[in-house]
């Protein structure tokens, strides 16, 4: 029996046969509702599973320890989902920003038309006014279906790397403590083959995080992510040249929610802690990977007029100053 228990790929593959097992729902802990809510319904969905039994295979396949298996499937989600998306992002801010000039051109030819229509109908400031933005507005809208690059096409990298960052989270945090997707196995032998995850878990780190399981109580994986998270900011936000009102409360926002994430992350499981951070090194290093002309020119991202040759340089100076 004790083989059978530890031979987890066999425990697992017979779990999803769902022997002797309960729904979620008929415990209490699928629904929004209830001492859980619908965190416990988030942790336990399909998106989470498929998560779950990811970081499985991937650990079972390699045969690396549990550190270095999340680190990798960090870098290997980053690069294989959200490096295309953020090079299709920077293709669209690059269309975006050299169709600048032509709108303010075209605005200025708008502005005089207005001007002078408004002249022959009598109309006041105001009614001039709403028939530029009106048109103006029209005139935006139809270069951006010229050049296929709506601003809003440049979001799709967030919509898809926050809710995998937060399925990927839930994952390692119902690995670390023995929790198990959307049902409870009441087979001795086949639910302890979750809590032998939890084990590994328990002795998978390395350096001054051994345990997995436990929070980083020396603070180091924490304020890491937090000198990350802030440098990515930065660099980001040293791209914005004269930026809007909008943008500089952005940067302001995620300035505060990086500084929040340290001691966030120091209070969930190392495991989480570690993915957190070993996603936002990996990001950091897609950011300047993207700065290369030689990488922007492979990604067919059209060369604009705040393009540097000397990326890197340029940065350092920006962070500097």
């Amino acid at each position: 029996m004790w083989r059978l228990a530890r031979g987890r790929p066999l425990a697992i593959a017979v779990a999803r046969g769902r022997p002797f097992t309960v729904s979620a729902a008929s415990t209490g802990q699928g629904s929004g509702s209830g001492p859980g809510g619908w965190y416990e319904w988030l942790s336990q969905s399909s998106s989470v599973r498929w998560a779950e039994e990811g970081l499985l295979v991937l650990q079972e396949a390699c045969g690396m320890p549990w550190w270095a298996a999340i680190s990798c499937g960090a870098a290997l989600l980053r690069t294989a989902v959200t490096l295309p998306l953020a090079a299709h992002q920077a293709r669209l801010l690059a269309k975006l920003e050299n169709l600048q000039p032509e709108i303010k051109t075209l605005a200025e030819r708008l502005h005089y038309e207005v001007a002078v229509r408004g002249k022959q109908q009598g109309w006041s400031e105001k009614v001039a006014r709403f028939h530029f933005k009106k048109n103006l507005r029209r005139i935006i809208t139809e270069l951006y279906i010229r050049d296929n690059c709506h601003p809003f096409k440049a979001t799709l990298l967030v919509w898809v790397q926050i809710p995998m960052w937060v399925c990927v989270s839930l994952a390692l945090r119902n690995c670390s403590v023995g929790a198990r997707g959307s049902e409870v196995i009441l087979n001795p032998i086949f639910s302890f083959s979750f809590l032998v995850v939890k084990e590994e878990f328990s002795g998978g780190g390395t350096l001054w995080f051994t345990d997995l399981t436990a929070p980083d109580s020396t603070w180091i994986l924490p304020v890491l992510l937090g000198v990350l998270n802030l440098l990515i900011v930065e660099i980001f936000s040293s791209q914005k040249m004269g930026a809007s009102r909008f943008q500089k409360f952005a940067t302001n926002f995620f300035r505060v929610v990086s500084v929040v994430m340290i001691p966030i992350a120091a209070t969930v499981p190392s495991s989480m802690a570690l993915y957190w951070l070993s996603s936002s090194f990996v990001g950091l290093s897609h950011n300047l990977l993207l700065r290369l002309p030689t990488f922007r020119r492979l990604c067919c991202i059209p060369r604009t007029k705040s393009d540097s040759d000397t990326p890197y340089r340029d940065l350092v100076s920006a962070l500097a100053t």
